[in-house]
């Protein structure tokens, strides 16, 4: 475990700005390690470390889904929900453009453009989640119900469990 001191990111100022209280979580990133990496180093449920994904539709449009880190997201269930013929993962260098953020260090606050946002049902019955906090090796821990209330997401049934 790394310094508690926060670093300085679009997510953690996008948070101080609507007074959203969040505990910071720093570790040592793994490429590819994603949330297992981040769930072992901070000793934590990985069910309750949520990761951000940068998704498009088949018009392209892109879109952030907020999943938990043991799912995986059923694109073809997402699609059908929210209205559309197709769902799929953009490449990192376009989530990139989109976000303002790495892979790995995805975040869905104070992002570069504002995305529709979807978020897993389930996450709003854990009493703390981990989610990025805008930079590899670091997360923030937040109330769900403070997504809901800054993010607007849309509330979706769509994950498998990986």
């Amino acid at each position: 475990m790394k310094s508690e001191n926060a670093p300085d990111t679009p997510a953690t100022r996008f948070l101080q700005h609507h007074g959203i209280a969040h505990s910071n979580h720093l570790y040592d990133y793994e490429e590819h390690g994603g949330t297992f990496v981040s769930s072992r180093e901070l000793n934590v449920d990985e069910h309750a470390v949520i990761k951000t994904l940068v998704m498009a539709d088949e018009t392209s449009k892109p879109l952030i889904v907020l999943m938990h880190g043991d799912c995986k997201v059923s694109t073809k269930e997402l699609a059908r929900q929210i209205g559309c013929k197709k769902i799929e993962p953009c490449k990192p260098e376009v989530a990139n453009r989109h976000t303002g953020y790495l892979v790995g260090g995805t975040s869905p606050f104070g992002t570069r453009k504002k995305l529709p946002i979807y978020i897993q049902k389930s996450i709003l019955d854990i009493p703390l989640i981990y989610i990025n906090g805008g930079r590899r090796g670091y997360l923030v821990g937040v109330h769900p119900h403070d997504l809901i209330r800054v993010l607007s997401p849309t509330v979706v049934d769509v994950a498998i469990k990986a």
